[in-house]
């Protein structure tokens, strides 16, 4: 048995004992009932994911799939292949957005070269390369079956590892230019729409551009024919090593009953992956902001996920992630600090009927 389905078998359901102990305890709190909407729910699914209503999250890290794409090649992006490479080191400079936002939530960032198309230095990349960027999906499949199931499994080995060495909450980035093509032509096959309703302007798409990259989808979607019952297939034939190995991360997140954070529409079309392969693993997600991207919305939606933020963000790399995990550090102490109705001797709030 494979490392993939093994994982895939290990994923139970969340907790719901769990989830009520933690509501019982926000219900205690001397507050009016609720009243901190999706933070309280946000603690109480993590309640649910890690089996008890003792929640942790003092350990936190930022997996970033670093990945080119043979698709750069139909004109679809604004910057050219070279800058997957130079912001991957940047990474591991702690010179990135990423790095500085990760820095205030007190989150370890991982980059992993999954796919890089050129060998990359840095102390803290990860070297986990399997091909030097994908072949150009509208030509030919971007991987063979083989290579992407072994990137799933890349992502499956390294979340386990984190969790393994004391992490409790996992968050999902990445970086590689033409990757939002690859995620749209992966949404477009697994939702069932058309190409233009789920592409966007990536990093500053030109209008003339942005009809290279939807026509570029529709070529790719017509020579490879990606089975949309098929998660691995479709990430094969016209996904990216960045992808496959997130959709791995956030398996392997759920296998180790950690949550996981989505980041934004690359992020969201992995953890699509992820579920359509294993539905349980949908209860360790959180969203923690809808992207800017077309089907921003409509991915969050698919998932059944709720953002915390709503801040026209689209950059990537995993910054979605770390601007939420001190909200979820507030609402962390809200939920362990404040005295209870009980404690300061005043008659709890009852439910509204």
């Amino acid at each position: 048995m494979g490392l993939l389905e093994k994982t895939v078998r290990e994923i139970t359901p969340a907790d719901e004992r769990a989830a009520q102990a933690a509501r019982r305890r926000w219900d205690s709190i001397a507050k009016p009932l609720h009243s901190l909407g999706l933070l309280e729910d946000a603690v109480v699914r993590i309640a649910a994911m890690g089996g008890s209503p003792d929640v942790d999250l003092s350990r936190r890290a930022i997996v970033a799939m670093c990945a080119d794409h043979g698709v750069v090649a139909e004109g679809v992006t604004q910057t050219g292949q070279e800058v997957t490479a130079i912001v991957t080191e940047n990474m591991s400079k702690g010179d990135t957005s990423v790095c500085c936002m990760a820095r205030v939530a007190g989150a370890e960032l991982v980059p992993v070269d999954i796919g890089v198309a050129r060998p990359v230095e840095g102390a803290r990349i990860l070297q986990r390369n399997l091909m030097r960027g994908t072949r150009n999906m509208t030509r030919e499949p971007a991987m063979d079956r083989e290579t992407c199931v072994r990137a799933i499994e890349t992502g499956i080995q390294i979340a386990q590892e984190l969790c393994a060495s004391g992490v409790k909450l996992l968050g999902t980035g990445e970086m590689g230019i033409g990757n939002t093509t690859a995620s749209s032509a992966v949404v477009s096959v697994l939702l069932g729409v058309e190409p233009e309703t789920v592409t966007g302007r990536g990093a500053g798409l030109s209008s003339e551009g942005l009809v290279r990259k939807v026509d570029a989808i529709r070529r790719a979607v017509a020579v490879n024919q990606p089975d949309p019952t098929d998660p691995v297939d479709v990430l094969s034939k016209v996904g990216g090593l960045d992808l496959a190995g997130l959709a791995g991360v956030f398996l392997g997140g759920a296998a180790c009953r950690v949550p996981v954070l989505v980041d934004g529409f690359i992020s969201a079309a992995a953890a699509l992956c992820a579920v359509r392969l294993c539905p349980a693993a949908g209860d360790y997600l959180l969203a923690s902001h809808v992207s800017a991207e077309p089907a921003g919305e409509l991915l969050l939606e698919a998932l059944g996920l709720t953002p915390f933020l709503r801040a026209r963000m689209c950059l990537g790399e995993g910054t979605g992630t770390a601007a939420v995990m001190p909200l979820l550090d507030m609402a962390l102490a809200v939920y362990r600090e404040m005295a209870t109705f009980d404690e300061i001797e005043v008659e709890a709030y009852q439910p509204l009927t």
